[in-house]
């Protein structure tokens, strides 16, 4: 599932593309209602994206595990199958397409959509100290769902929670009530860091010392800090499999 970096470089593209041009076309049918109105403004939400007309409207789009918007010249050929297609804005020399989106949907308010969700990690108005006053409100959830809520903080998914996890060296299971305000605040950073640091790259992550990253899908390989094996196991409501170290992190306490 794309996390918050690449729904962030998914905006950038998009707002690069198409922001201040106006539409000439739009498909399905339920987007011609845009036609004719200027983008205004292309923003990421945590996982959701956000492309905002002059009319009012705004187009929601969640790109769940296999959603991407593309951008081409108009008439060129998508890398993608048009029975795919969930949306596409064509401008005079752009179009931008998304495909397999589950959720792709135009509306009149966002706020039903995404005003539920925590502060975005990547903004630059994110505190660490009120995502920790947020994660208090969850004491006895374990720390590695904790990371998964979008309610605490917006963009993290199972990459970075994994990664984060791993970094600071926090078993997974631990309840957030066993962990200090320090210990909470420094593993929102670490994940805040590793994804900041993918912005500017291109769209295969990495991570500083670790190539494609030191737990995360590498289940039955050696941990590079201990060479223990890494052990992966489904946890919490989605059963999202989480990958860590049973010797830096500790085994599973359930």
């Amino acid at each position: 599932m794309p996390e918050g970096d690449t729904i962030w470089r998914t905006a950038d593209l998009l707002r690069t593309a198409i922001a201040g041009k106006r539409v000439k076309d739009a498909r399905p049918d339920g987007l011609r209602r845009v036609i004719g109105s200027t983008v205004t403004a292309v923003d990421p939400v945590g996982k959701h994206l956000l492309i905002r007309f002059d009319n009012g409207f705004a187009l929601h789009s969640h790109m769940r595990m296999r959603g991407t918007w593309q951008v081409s010249k108009p008439g060129e050929r998508w890398r993608r199958p048009e029975w795919q297609l969930k949306a596409m804005l064509e401008t005079d020399d752009t179009v931008a397409a998304c495909f397999g989106a589950p959720v792709v949907q135009l509306v009149r308010s966002t706020a039903p959509l995404v005003g539920h969700l925590g502060p975005d990690i990547l903004s630059d108005e994110w505190s660490a100290v009120e995502v920790t006053k947020r994660a208090r409100s969850l004491d006895s959830v374990p720390v590695g769902e904790l990371l998964l809520d979008q309610r605490v903080t917006a963009g993290i998914g199972n990459v970075y929670r994994c990664e984060a996890l791993w970094q600071q060296k926090l078993n997974p299971w631990l309840p957030v009530a066993k962990l200090s305000d320090d210990d909470l605040a420094g593993l929102f950073t670490a994940a805040r860091d590793a994804m900041r640091a993918n912005l500017d790259g291109g769209w295969q992550r990495r991570f500083p010392g670790y190539g494609r990253g030191a737990v995360h899908g590498r289940r039955g390989r050696p941990c590079p800090r201990c060479q223990t094996l890494i052990q992966a196991r489904r946890m919490g409501e989605h059963a999202r499999v989480i990958y860590w170290c049973p010797r830096c992190q500790g085994g599973s306490l359930t």
